[in-house]
């Protein structure tokens, strides 16, 4: 079941009386309810009053007026104010520019711009590889959506879909060093997402494609790749494949099983389903994949398949199965949903194969709830952060784009991003059922991946043409 956490975390500014149990009247109101008590702090004292803010986690929003509700009912209490603590934080928005040199003087001022600066815009008009070495363009990347599949959102335009742009720049920073920017249109056609990133991809050593919605994203990021001297990358599609392949690899150690010999359920053909297919595929394959969407089981002679399912029907379901996600599960070794919520239970999912995996991925709820998962299989993953295993794409994309960046790459190919699940996976070195991928948090993670990108384009750029 979802337990409260940071992503509902507010703030009460409240009045009690002064009284030795204040503190203790307030946290077991909270508890009563649900919530979770994460600091108390006493902002003024008086002789008969404390005004104190207590911050709690919650569920939802609604969780949230609950809590405050419950704070309120205590006898002699008035709530002065309530802060959402998420809302906060984006005040003004995550990021900001900083300039690397320093304009002290009229000196400063000549190298940094007019005249000094006209010197290097002719060095690179004779030698425009020159970019890369004297521009941001050696550590920048873009990323760019058209606000069309938001999170698990849906199609909120391209201004909502900025906090989360600005927090995938963060974490480029963060994790890898990576200087990226929000670049979000505010244009769903295809060929002009395509014709604007073309234009101002000189400014850039990298494109990230983020939260575009499924089947345009697939067309956008091809035609990119092929007119672009620059690696693009679509996150939602390769990083989460990637990630998921090296979370898979552990999964597989902890049960003795060969991915050879293995059947695997894709469960959701979108973005990422169809991207982990491709990467399994790409990577010696298991011995069947069946995939399934809102539809039922894929197969080649289902009706209105378009491009993209078309080419998983051709390459999937070796056995040539129909129905439903239950009729796909029965015998299988591992499941992958990237799709919706509360899709199946214990029932279906007893009828898998000994000692199955499942990576229930949709978020916030996945698509069996995790507990009865665990009850059941021998190795369970979420995309959540309040349980073991999160399969998280932050694990791949900051390495990946150092690596890329620091190679100077001008594509990515399958070999990369194999060898970047490789390093995820070698991270850990005795994975267990409850631990098959690193934290987030876990320095040696962007650095491992990064190498390992490094070295596989140093193969590519030997390998004979």
């Amino acid at each position: 079941m979802p337990v409260p956490g940071p992503g509902y975390a507010i703030t009460a500014r409240v009045e009690v009386p002064a009284s030795a149990s204040a503190a203790g009247d307030l946290t077991m109101a909270v508890g009563r309810v649900g919530g979770v008590v994460t600091a108390f702090d006493v902002v003024e004292s008086h002789t008969a009053t404390l005004v104190v803010d207590i911050s709690c986690n919650a569920l939802n929003e609604a969780h949230a007026e609950e809590i405050t509700d419950a704070l309120e009912s205590l006898p002699g209490v008035r709530v002065r104010k309530v802060s959402d603590r998420t809302f906060l934080l984006h005040l003004g928005g995550k990021l900001e520019v900083q300039s690397k040199v320093s304009l002290r003087n009229r000196d400063d001022l000549s190298r940094a711009y007019t005249p000094g600066v006209a010197r290097v815009c002719q060095a690179i008009a004779a030698n425009p590889a020159d970019a890369r070495r004297l521009t941001i363009k050696r550590n920048t990347v873009a990323v760019v959506t058209d606000g069309s599949a938001v999170l698990g959102l849906g199609n909120l335009g391209a201004a909502a879909a900025m906090p989360v742009m600005e927090g995938k720049a963060a974490l480029f920073k963060r994790f890898a060093g990576v200087d990226a920017w929000p670049v979000c249109l505010d244009t769903q056609d295809t060929e002009e997402i395509i014709r604007t990133v073309q234009i101002l991809a000189p400014a850039y050593g990298g494109i990230n494609l983020e939260d575009i919605a499924a089947p345009r994203c697939f067309e956008i990021e091809a035609r990119l790749r092929e007119m672009l001297d620059i690696p693009v990358f679509h996150d939602d599609q390769h990083g989460t494949a990637v990630v998921v392949l090296g979370a898979l690899r552990n999964a597989l150690r902890v049960v003795g099983k060969e991915i050879g010999a293995c059947k695997v359920v894709v469960c959701g053909v979108g973005a990422a389903g169809s991207a982990i297919i491709r990467l399994l595929q790409s990577n010696g394959g298991p011995g069947d994949v069946v995939a399934v969407d809102i539809e039922g089981i894929v197969h080649r002679d289902r009706a209105g398949l378009d491009d993209n399912l078309r080419w998983i029907a051709e390459h999937t379901n070796a056995q040539g199965l129909s129905g439903s996600l239950a009729d796909a599960l029965v015998g299988a070794d591992v499941f992958i949903g990237v799709s919706a919520p509360n899709l199946f239970g214990a029932e279906e999912l007893q009828t898998m194969a000994r000692d199955a995996i499942v990576f229930a991925l949709a978020n916030p709820d996945p698509e069996i709830d995790p507990a009865i998962a665990t009850a059941h299989a021998a190795v369970v993953a979420t995309g959540r952060s309040d349980y073991p295993n999160q399969i998280n794409n932050v694990l791949a994309f900051p390495g990946v784009f150092r690596g890329l960046l620091d190679a100077q790459a001008r594509d990515i190919t399958d070999a990369m991003l194999i060898a970047a699940a490789h390093a995820i996976a070698d991270v850990v070195s005795e994975p267990n059922p409850s631990f098959i991928v690193p934290s987030v948090f876990d320095s040696s993670v962007a650095p491992a991946v990064a190498e390992a990108v490094r070295e596989a384009t140093r193969k590519k750029d030997v390998a004979p043409v």
